[in-house]
């Protein structure tokens, strides 16, 4: 580890290029497992390494991306897991000795983690966990993680090496075009996730070309200080008779060395379409540029699967919403107890629309299984709103529940300075890259001064950097009194604010409206107490942010102490132009149809149930339920989507509860003979093994009312044409993720056409344009499972 992250600081490292291509010119047939031929052609691995070492490449990445048990499972192979991959790393040293370090590759599995997919953590942390042990055991240098779409799914992978292995570990997401991954994930959040998580290198490949990623990168530097990596296609693909290619010369593969460079980035290599020449080219430019690096000053920010929000002494104060906590609400507290979560979700939208940053979950009430709970609680949440989440608990076992379903980077809530509760929290914020609240209190009591405060919340910091958190992740709660009973501590509370924050260089957060408590008019005294703890340097609050006078004392504050820039978030506030928001979910009172569009809208489905029941009894027609309530509000779905207002997990959660609705609907919509839109056939194409996307547009299609017949993965031509002709299909879909499969699209279309069986063709997937579904002739192309579900309709209906 000491070798290659030394290595990083005094000069850019090249990286080889692709793999793929390299093994298919040299024997492996389309649909072939290419790690298999670390078994069957070795001295093919051994002699693409060398090509690349030969070319300059510093790191040599082995032929191991789809070697986890998941994927070799579709070639038989899954019980040769330690093998393949022990052998992987074996073929690279023979070409690397020890001039080049060796990376070990892992890519997807091919699924996506609960609740957007079916695999649950653990599982996947397994899964992985076996190729990180088999690349220690061979002597590996490093692993890559490379191609990922799902940060969850990624944090499970890094968590895997972290556990398996001392290996340093390099992590790289997929974006698309719109600078987001599949499942809506932003170059910020992906990165401040996985600097939590204290990943070495940090980047992106394939998916764009050389601009494409420096954009990326851009962004991921805007919140860490982590070297970054930088692995482009060779341009973009194109369809060049028949053959799929990238036309990205090698010389322009360097165009953006010199802002990378600035940027930090210290690991550069290539994707889908580069050769050994591409890697030859590069690294004679980054010869000539060398230059030992600075890392930047690390700040702390916390993340959802899509958004971030910074906590520091430098940054706006945090609101983080505290509404989601049972004491003194029993209508919560019940729905805890029935494992219900109509008010999580509910509140969590009316916080995050009211300013709240941060959302603080708490599920602590007698008479609840609380790591149940807050694992609900959690991905109730992230199902109805972007806000970073505060995981409210002192109990070990809920807080790890919830961490492995959370997928950004929490903040922990909390830690005190009593040795059993540093034992247990700091190693699970370590593990899952969560920041931690360190209460300034220990077996004693609170501290009467301020002084006495300090000191604890140093014994905390000096626990949670032993621990190995980085010392920006210790926000300390200075400890808010309620000052009818405790009048003279208030001022402590202040003086520990300022003490916490000049000593210790740490953030700061308080309960505020904890000082009101047993006295009239509680906003008046609690805004004040908020103000002067602000001008102090308060760096987070525990607030109700629908309470005006609470958030009006915030907003006045940031403009004041020069942190709301051009008081821009004051006038979006106040002024007559309105920052739009999420729209809350329907009245109780509001019209049947319209509570049913918005129990979709919002992903409710426990509620769209009862609802369903409401509209049966209330004598609407199952068809009038579905036309007039559901589909309105799956189609208001799409158009988010298509905004970026929602993204894939919010579209996936709305689809949960259409299916919940129709599933109550079966029998009445079969007894009122309502047909179907149209029967269509889904097939990912011969050769490739990858169906995620497919997927989602089979559930979107039967959503909408389509019979979809779903023929699975690596499927043949010969089997489409024989089922789309004995089914009598209206349309048949095709879907490819890599570039090796795509002119199978055009196979399959040309059999179906020279068969005689008449039907509408669309095709899609990762690597799919639409100058290529012109070229191959498919009716209709699609970029995403709304698209497609939406262009399908209007051509059927024509």
């Amino acid at each position: 580890m000491k070798d290659f992250c030394a290595a990083l600081r005094q000069r850019v490292l090249v990286l080889d290029g692709a793999m793929g291509t390299l093994l298919q010119e040299r024997g492996l047939k389309p649909g072939a497992c290419p790690e298999q031929m670390n078994l069957t052609a070795p001295e093919v691995v051994v002699g693409i390494h060398r090509q690349y070492r030969q070319a300059g490449a510093d790191i040599i990445v082995t032929n191991s991306f789809g070697g986890s048990r998941s994927k070799l499972a579709h070639y038989d192979l899954a019980e040769r897991v330690a093998e393949i991959n022990g052998l992987a790393v074996e073929l690279a040293r023979q070409a690397a000795g020890d001039q080049a370090f060796v990376a070990a590759a892992i890519g997807p599995t091919g699924r996506f983690l609960e609740p957007v997919g079916d695999a649950g953590f653990d599982e996947m942390v397994a899964i992985f966990g076996e190729q990180v042990r088999a690349f220690a055991d061979a002597g590996a240098d490093l692993i890559t993680l490379e191609t990922f779409l799902d940060i969850a799914e990624l944090r499970a992978a890094v968590i895997a090496c972290r556990e398996f292995s001392r290996l340093p570990v390099m992590a790289l997401m997929t974006f698309e075009d719109g600078g987001r991954t599949v499942l809506g994930t932003s170059p910020q959040a992906a990165a401040v996730t996985l600097d939590g998580l204290q990943v070495d290198v940090i980047g992106a490949n394939c998916g764009l070309g050389v601009e494409g990623i420096l954009e990326v990168l851009r962004q991921m530097r805007s919140v860490t200080h982590r070297p970054l990596i930088a692995q482009a296609n060779a341009g973009l693909p194109k369809l060049v008779d028949g053959k799929t290619v990238f036309n990205a010369s090698p010389a322009e593969m360097t165009v953006c060395h010199p802002q990378m460079l600035e940027l930090g980035v210290r690991v550069v290599g290539g994707c889908c379409g580069t050769t050994p020449e591409h890697i030859r080219v590069m690294a004679e430019d980054l010869a000539g540029r060398q230059a030992p690096w600075t890392a930047p000053a690390r700040r702390c920010f916390l993340s959802s699967r899509t958004a971030v929000t910074e906590v520091g002494v430098s940054a706006p104060c945090a609101i983080i919403g505290e509404r989601i906590n049972p004491t003194g609400r029993k209508s919560y507290a019940a729905e805890l107890r029935e494992g219900k979560t109509a008010y999580i979700r509910r509140e969590a939208q009316e916080q995050a629309a009211a300013g709240a940053h941060l959302l603080d979950l708490n599920c602590g009430a007698p008479g609840v299984d609380e790591p149940a709970a807050l694992e609900r609680a959690v991905l109730a949440a992230v199902g109805v709103t972007d806000r970073p989440l505060v995981l409210d608990s002192s109990d070990p076992v809920a807080l790890e529940r919830a961490l492995k379903v959370a997928d950004g980077k929490v903040l922990i809530n909390s830690v005190n300075g009593e040795a059993k509760s540093l034992a247990a929290v700091l190693p699970l914020a370590r593990k899952y890259g969560a920041a931690v609240i360190g209460l300034a209190l220990d077996g004693r009591g609170i501290p009467e001064t301020a002084e006495q405060r300090l000191a604890v919340a140093e014994a905390i910091l000096d626990a949670a950097l032993e621990a190995g958190l980085p010392r920006e992740d210790v926000i300390i709660d200075c400890l808010t009194l309620t000052v009818s009973a405790e009048q003279k501590r208030a001022m402590e509370t202040i003086g520990t604010l300022a003490l916490v924050r000049q000593k210790l260089g740490l953030a700061t957060v308080l309960g505020v409206s904890n000082i009101s408590f047993g006295l009239p008019c509680r906003p008046i005294l609690s805004a004040t107490f908020f103000a002067m703890a602000l001008q102090a340097g308060l760096a987070a609050a525990i607030i109700n942010p629908k309470d005006g006078p609470m958030m009006d004392a915030y907003r006045s504050a940031m403009v004041l102490l020069g942190k709301d820039l051009r008081a821009e978030a004051y006038i979006a506030a106040y002024s007559d132009v309105k920052v739009a928001s999420a729209p809350a979910p329907a009245a109780a009172d509001a019209p049947l149809r319209q509570r049913l569009a918005s129990a979709i809208i919002q992903g409710d489905p426990e509620g769209v149930v009862e609802l369903v029941e409401q509209a049966l009894a209330e004598g609407l027609s199952a068809s009038q339920i579905s036309n007039e309530g559901l589909l309105p509000g799956l189609e208001e779905v799409g158009r988010r989507f298509g905004a970026n207002q929602v993204f894939l997990p919010q579209v996936m959660l709305s689809a949960e509860t259409m299916q919940a609705a129709f599933g109550r609907l079966k029998e009445e919509l079969s007894a009122e003979g309502v047909a179907g839109l149209g029967r269509i056939l889904m097939a990912t194409v011969e050769g490739d093994i990858h169906d995620i996307g497919k997927n989602i547009v089979c559930t979107l299609l039967e959503n909408h009312g389509f019979e979809v017949v779903d023929l699975g993965k690596n499927v043949s031509a010969a089997t489409i044409v024989e089922r789309a002709r004995a089914l009598e299909v209206d349309a048949v879909g095709l879907s490819a993720l890599m570039t090796t499969t795509l002119q199978q699209m055009q196979v399959t279309i040309d059999r179906l056409r020279e068969a005689g069986v008449t039907v509408f063709t669309m095709v899609g997937g990762a690597v799919v344009t639409q100058d290529y579904a012109d070229a191959i002739g498919a009716d209709l192309y699609a970029r995403d499972a709304l698209e497609a579900v939406d262009k399908i309709k209007k051509l059927l209906k024509k």
